[in-house]
């Protein structure tokens, strides 16, 4: 899937409304570019599901794939079931 961002202050808002799963489950996702210009991806209800890639599509593209590998396990997969946020909200804090 490819994003269209007109700027890096819609990302957030633009992965939370375009990433779904089967069954149409929104996920968080969280998006973090490292010191070597990669971009690290979390989904952060599921222990242990990050991945990475080169391009923010890559590493959407490798979320996918390892949350479909978290739902392999029962337990994530009653964690998906009982997932049903009202509101995100995305914040940073910065400090010395």
């Amino acid at each position: 899937m490819t994003f269209n961002i007109g700027d890096s202050s819609d990302l957030f808002s633009a992965i939370l409304n375009n990433t779904r799963m089967k069954n149409h489950n929104q996920l968080p996702i969280l998006i973090e570019e490292d010191e070597d210009g990669f971009y690290v991806v979390e989904c952060p209800i599921f222990s242990g599901c990050y991945s990475h890639g080169k391009t923010i599509d890559e590493a959407l593209k490798n979320i996918r794939e390892v949350i479909a590998l978290c739902l392999e396990e029962k337990e994530n997969r009653e964690v998906l079931k009982n997932f049903h946020p009202q509101e995100l909200s995305f914040h940073t804090l910065k400090y010395a």
